[in-house]
C-alpha cells in the first residue's frame, strides 16, 4: 500500500508474525470471546500493523478498539485504515492535522456472479468494466474501489454509502480511479464540506487488487 498513498500516511503491511501477534486488552473486548480463528487472526494482525503505523508517525501505539460497527476507533489526533484479505492485511495512519480521511481495500481476484455484479455496479459502470483490457476481473477492482471511498467517507460524515451511491470511473492506463459521490448523499450529510469526489490509486499483482484513497487538508 506504500505505493499508493502519499507520504503523509504511514503504512504498514504485515508479515509472518503480526498474524499471530499481542492485542491490547481494549482490543481483545473488540474481538469479542467467541470470533473463529480466521476473524482471530486478521483483527489481531490489523491491530498490531496499527499500532506500528503510529510509530511510524512518531506516536506512541496505543489501543485501536472496536466501534459498534466493527470500524476502528482511531486516538484522537489520528486518522486511519485497517484492511484484510486472505493472506493479506495492512493499515494506515495520518495526524488529522494533514489528512482528513484516508481509506484502503485489498481483494483477491475472482469471477463475480451476474447478481453480485449488479449489487456492486451501476449499468454504466458495468458496460465501462465490459469495454476494458482483458486479464484483469474489473468488477473485483470496482468493488475494492467502492470499499476504499467508504471508507474514505464514513470518518468525515458518520453514515455509511451504498455500493449504488458512487459511480466510479477506473483509470487502467494510470492506475487510478475517480468517485462521484451520489448528489442526494451529499446533500443529507450533516457536516459541512461532505466528499463530493474521491480521487484514488489501484494496482493489481498476480490475484491481489489494492486501492486506496485520501482527503486531503
Amino acid at each position: 500500500m506504500r505505493d499508493l498513498l502519499p507520504p503523509a500516511v504511514s503504512v504498514v503491511v504485515a508479515g509472518p508474525a503480526d498474524w499471530v501477534g499481542e492485542l491490547l486488552p481494549a482490543e481483545r473486548t473488540g474481538l469479542g470471546e467467541r470470533a473463529v480463528e480466521s476473524r482471530r487472526r486478521d483483527f489481531t494482525a490489523g491491530r498490531v500493523c496499527a499500532r506500528r503505523a503510529m510509530t511510524g508517525l512518531g506516536l506512541p501505539p496505543v489501543p485501536v478498539p472496536a466501534a459498534a460497527d466493527r470500524s476502528p476507533l482511531w486516538p484522537a489526533g489520528v486518522v486511519g485504515t485497517i484492511t484484510h484479505t486472505r493472506d493479506y492485511c495492512a493499515a494506515a495512519v495520518a495526524r488529522a492535522d494533514d489528512v482528513r480521511s484516508v481509506g484502503m481495500d485489498a481483494e483477491r481476484q475472482r469471477e463475480l456472479n451476474p447478481g453480485v455484479r449488479r449489487l456492486i455496479c451501476r449499468p454504466e459502470e458495468e458496460d465501462r468494466c465490459a469495454r476494458l483490457p482483458a486479464g484483469t476481473a474489473w468488477p473485483v477492482v470496482l468493488f475494492s474501489a467502492k470499499e476504499t471511498v467508504y471508507k474514505v467517507w464514513h470518518p468525515v460524515v458518520g453514515s455509511w454509502l451504498d455500493f449504488q451511491d458512487a459511480t466510479v470511473e477506473l483509470d487502467p492506463d494510470a492506475g487510478t480511479f475517480t468517485a462521484r459521490i451520489d448528489p442526494v448523499r451529499v446533500a443529507a450529510a450533516t457536516v459541512a464540506d461532505p466528499p463530493t469526489v474521491v480521487h484514488g490509486r489501484f494496482a493489481v499483482e498476480d490475484d491481489l487488487v489494492r486501492t486506496a484513497a485520501v482527503l486531503l487538508r
